[in-house]
């Protein structure tokens, strides 16, 4: 749904899916968004971590998924991003991942868009690798900011979805929200602000001594804490 979480999520599947290529494009890219197209086209196989930019008026052969992690804002952006696989004549597959709250979700697309769904089965033996994208972010700190800036970018577009009475941000679980975006702590936002999170552990480690890999990066972030102090 937002640029950010395209950043955080294009860069976690780069270290965590090997011997696949993944690439990353976004509204806010904009030169380099149809060099990252065109060269995505030439590929026999990979993964495109995109926002709706890449929703309509594109076309990319033999697209065989097209997984939907966040409900798109308006009924007919669902049906165009479907439209992305089985082109001319052509089989392909379209899936969207939506919490228990969210199911009626279904129903409203089947009236609003004519769009019959049916309910894939959860996979079994999936790998947690939720403890890996939290090593990387202690690792480097351009990382956990990523990850923070989805979180808060994610909440945020939620609130402003078109079918409010379905996608009500006040009944998102923020913990389990948070241990999936692998946050090693709360970030402060106006929509956390007085909440508790028992069932969230943030890491004992002072995410201040996070430091970035990039040297350059560091030696300015060192610069602008020691104005500070």
């Amino acid at each position: 749904s937002t640029c950010a979480c395209v950043e955080y999520y294009g860069k976690a599947l780069e270290s965590l899916i090997k011997q696949v290529k993944i690439m990353s494009i976004h509204g806010k890219m904009k030169h380099k968004r149809n060099k990252i197209f065109t060269e995505f086209r030439k590929l026999p196989g990979g993964i495109l971590v995109c926002t709706d930019v890449m929703a309509r008026g594109i076309d990319i052969p033999e697209v065989h998924w097209v997984l939907q992690y966040d409900p798109p804002s308006s009924a007919s952006s669902f049906v165009h991003r479907c439209g992305r696989t089985a082109r001319i004549g052509n089989v392909g597959s379209a899936l969207v991942f939506l919490l228990p709250m969210e199911e009626s979700y279904v129903n409203f697309l089947s009236i609003n868009q004519k769009c019959p769904m049916q309910e894939m089965k959860p996979q079994t033996n999936v790998l947690d690798l939720l403890p890996k994208l939290q090593s990387m972010a202690l690792a480097d700190r351009a990382v956990f900011e990523k990850g923070m800036k989805a979180f808060v970018s994610y909440i945020q577009a939620y609130a402003k979805h078109e079918c409010n009475l379905i996608f009500r941000v006040k009944d998102l679980d923020f913990a389990s929200l948070a241990k999936g975006f692998a946050l090693l702590k709360m970030p402060k936002m106006p929509e956390l602000r007085g909440k508790r999170f028992p069932d969230f552990t943030p890491v004992t480690v002072n995410t201040d001594s996070i430091s970035f890999k990039d040297k350059n990066r560091e030696k300015q972030r060192q610069k602008q804490l020691e104005q500070q102090r």
